[in-house]
């Protein structure tokens, strides 16, 4: 049998995805990108925020449509099932079966079921531990996600994952070297670690956080060249942590630091384990430390009772600290939350003014650093190969993240995933135009 696989979200998704197509692929299964010669299909979704909600219903109904043709039937999957499991079986009769975020390993299972006649949809305790070592890469060969834990302790007001995700749940550091040599035997150059919080990697397991003893094991297997890890919390920055990142030249000096607010009152309501004085105190570390250390961040606007003083606050906060990557998003309500039940809800359009000033100060000082980088050289991996443009990033972007080099005075000997040295000549708005070194 044929199928059709729709991952939506975050990259935690996709690795969901990857190990359900290996699982997939063991049992016979063929995926396959055109969705009209597919039996089945699944459809994996995100139900974090507002906007990714919608994107899962439109995606659903728009697979459903292929019902009337040729699939036999349709899987949902991931956090909105989780979240909206009754509603989705209720209001959706096309869907055949439910899988909630920690029963996606019985895909098999619920698949020879629908063919006998049976809906086994399985919505089960978020807590379960999955621990694939094996999943299908759904991205490019040369760099791959590795998720290594599950849910997520920080219980931060706005935010509905531990609902959906269950506890934190390290992934055992035997498994997470395993399952990269063979990412890196399959020819894996750029391995990315992620979850909800990767700086609070072993705590659960080991009794002490030891990311950085993960990273430093990580970074001696042969074939990796570069090694990220996203989504590290303020509080957990530690001087070990930096240290690895500076001593080491795979690891990337890249750090993804979601600090969502400056002002203490709001950070306390957030329930956020940190202060402005502590989020200061971390960059420091970083620059000081590592000079050349790129430090992106994601700042929430609108959060409720935010009053404008402390958006300016926040504004001023911005430009003191330059943070080198920048995302503003606007507070989404969500049910099932603290901070969704609070009084003194701000106002769309307010929320959306704040969000533009935030990004309009900061688009003006990624101009005042993209300017500083002409003339230098950097390493870049290439993603994109073009007639006229290869399209290239350092170690200063995460693919599908940030921003780009393109590059269009270049050799004609290149592959996808190849490393060169590339110059900076010009300057692209957000990206930049550079040439190959020889």
């Amino acid at each position: 049998m044929k199928y059709k696989i729709e991952s939506l979200g975050c990259s935690k998704n996709l690795v969901d995805s990857e190990e359900m197509v290996y699982i997939l692929s063991q049992k016979g299964y063929e995926m396959t990108d055109d969705i009209s010669k597919a039996d089945f299909a699944i459809v994996n979704t995100c139900g974090f925020i507002e906007d990714a909600k919608k994107e899962s219903i439109q995606t659903i109904f728009d697979v459903a449509e292929y019902k009337k043709q040729n699939l036999k039937y349709l899987i949902v999957t991931g956090c909105m099932v989780q979240r909206y499991y009754k509603n989705l079986k209720e209001e959706i009769p096309e869907i055949d079966a439910l899988l909630g975020t920690t029963s996606y390993d019985m895909i098999d299972s619920v698949i020879k079921g629908l063919m006998i006649g049976e809906n086994k949809s399985l919505i089960l305790n978020p807590n379960k531990q999955l621990s694939h070592e094996n999943k299908t890469n759904l991205t490019a060969k040369y760099y791959s996600y590795l998720k290594i834990a599950e849910g997520c302790d920080n219980s931060c007001t706005y935010c509905i994952i531990p609902a959906l995700r269950g506890r934190y749940k390290s992934k055992k550091k035997e498994q997470i070297i395993n399952e990269a040599k063979k990412l890196a035997s399959n020819g894996v150059k750029e391995l990315i670690l992620i979850a909800q919080d990767t700086s609070k990697y072993g705590l659960d397991l080991y009794d002490k956080k030891i990311l950085p003893e993960l990273l430093q094991e990580l970074s001696e297997i042969a074939g990796l060249k570069w090694i990220r890890f996203l989504y590290t919390y303020p509080e957990d920055i530690t001087d070990e942590l930096v240290d690895v990142v500076a001593k080491n030249e795979k690891i990337c000096s890249y750090f993804d630091i979601p600090v969502q607010h400056s002002n203490d009152r709001i950070l306390k309501l957030m329930n956020r384990s940190t202060s402005k004085k502590d989020i200061l105190s971390k960059i420091n570390l970083i620059r000081s430390t590592i000079p050349d250390a790129v430090i992106r961040t994601t700042l929430i606007t609108g959060f409720p009772t935010e009053t404008e003083t402390e958006h300016k606050q926040l504004v001023k906060f911005i430009k003191e600290v330059k943070f080198d990557k920048l995302g503003a998003f606007t507070y989404s309500r969500e049910e099932g939350t603290v901070a969704g039940n609070m009084n003194e809800q701000i106002k769309e359009d307010v929320k959306l003014a704040r969000q533009k000033e935030i990004m309009d100060v900061q688009y003006e000082i990624v101009q005042e650093k993209n300017k500083a980088l002409l003339g230098k050289t950097f390493e870049v991996i290439i993603d994109e190969i073009n007639a006229d443009y290869l399209v290239a990033r350092s170690y200063r972007d995460v693919i599908e993240v940030d921003t780009v080099i393109i590059v269009k005075d270049f050799s004609d000997k290149h592959s996808v995933g190849d490393f060169i040295k590339v110059e900076i000549t010009d300057i692209l708005d957000y990206d930049l135009e550079g040439k190959e070194v020889i």
